[in-house]
């Protein structure tokens, strides 16, 4: 049975212009749009369904800004928006800025998010038991802005602020969340900074074919700044990209996330979702600890199309590495709709250790 349709069934791509200029000497066409030189966006109409929503739909939109470069990666600056709809009322709103200053020795990036949006519990820890699910309803008001320095040629460091508000609208009568004591049960309020240093040498973001990505984040919530639980947070993030045969991939990951102080468990670790072991329901288990190994091989069937295999190791626990081993693996398609830009439409089918599966559609790969 597929646990999950995630977030997004897209059917179909629609790309439009936006023009600074209506000489056509300022314009060059590719196969599926026309596009200004400073200036280009790709429309996204989404439908999809999931066992927690039903059916939605929505929009969303990804706005390139081509003189605003970073020209250590060939990388431009942009901004992706969407907002979806469901026939339970539910709404979610996402932008998501990326913006490169001074040929890319800065940037800024920022990720916004408000969502209404019904989740399961199935309790804290590495082993809890499928029986003990329960439903519960959320609304979430998110904000992320990281402001990073650039030392040539790949060395990034910086600090990032995030605030979260959950708003609990609904929890099952008798549950855990009503008489376990879970923290955050009651709502959660975080917010905090958080120190980023990476060192980032993919040829591009979007669908990377060879390089290094190694990052180092930690960082607190305080009730100075405002929160309602204090706690510390750690994370890495080491992904290696093997060039084979001059055009496929092999993508490797470990990672690693740990939590420590009164963690609510909207921010403790979450096992699964669509970028890590996909085929678990996302928050399937949680807890303060996420240990994580995966890889992928990318193969380039054709210049605009690829077929991905993937596979990974979990861990979910506060007692130890690898007590509660969670395999999942899967394959997946990725489209390349523009010759001239990297982004890609993502279709991942994923397989657990238990039988459970689930499907995913996005953009851009995984890792």
């Amino acid at each position: 049975m597929i646990k999950r349709f995630d977030w997004i069934l897209l059917f179909l791509v629609v790309a439009t212009v936006a023009r600074g200029q209506e000489d056509e000497e300022h314009l060059f066409r590719t196969d599926t749009l026309e596009v200004n030189k400073k200036v280009q966006i790709i429309g996204l109409p989404l439908l999809f369904y999931t066992p927690e929503t039903s059916f939605g739909g929505g929009g969303g939109m990804q706005l390139f800004f081509n003189n605003q470069r970073n020209l250590y990666n060939n990388r431009v600056s942009n901004l992706f928006a969407s907002a979806i709809y469901t026939v339970n009322r539910q709404l979610s709103i996402n932008l998501k800025p990326q913006f490169y200053f001074f040929d890319g020795t800065m940037y800024l990036e920022g990720d916004f998010l408000y969502r209404i949006y019904p989740n399961s519990f199935w309790g804290v820890g590495g082993n809890t038991p499928e029986q003990d699910e329960e439903r519960y309803n959320m609304e979430t008001f998110s904000v992320r802005i990281a402001l990073v320095n650039r030392i040539p040629p790949s060395l990034n460091f910086g600090f990032e602020y995030q605030y979260e508000n959950h708003v609990m609208l609904e929890v099952a009568e008798g549950g855990l969340l009503e008489t376990a004591g879970v923290v955050g049960a009651d709502g959660a309020r975080t917010s905090g900074l958080s120190f980023v240093l990476d060192v980032d040498t993919r040829d591009n973001i979007y669908s990377t074919l060879g390089g290094t990505f190694l990052s180092f984040k930690g960082g607190f919530s305080a009730r100075t700044f405002g929160a309602t639980h204090a706690y510390n947070k750690y994370l890495i993030d080491l992904r290696k990209y093997f060039v084979i045969g001059g055009k496929h991939t092999l993508a490797t990951q470990a990672y690693l996330q740990s939590v420590s102080g009164d963690i609510p468990f909207q921010s403790m670790s979450w096992l699964g979702g669509p970028e890590r072991n996909r085929g678990y329901f996302k928050g399937r288990y949680m807890d303060r600890l996420y240990v994580l190994l995966q890889a992928e091989m990318r193969l380039r069937v054709w210049s605009r199309l690829h077929i991905n295999g993937f596979a990974a190791l979990g861990q979910i626990s506060n007692e130890g590495l690898f007590m509660y081993p969670k395999f999942s693996g899967g394959v997946g398609l990725r489209f390349q709709p523009l010759k001239s830009n990297p982004t890609l439409i993502r279709f991942d089918f994923g397989v657990n250790q238990y039988g459970g599966t689930g499907v995913y559609f996005g953009v851009n790969e995984v890792f």
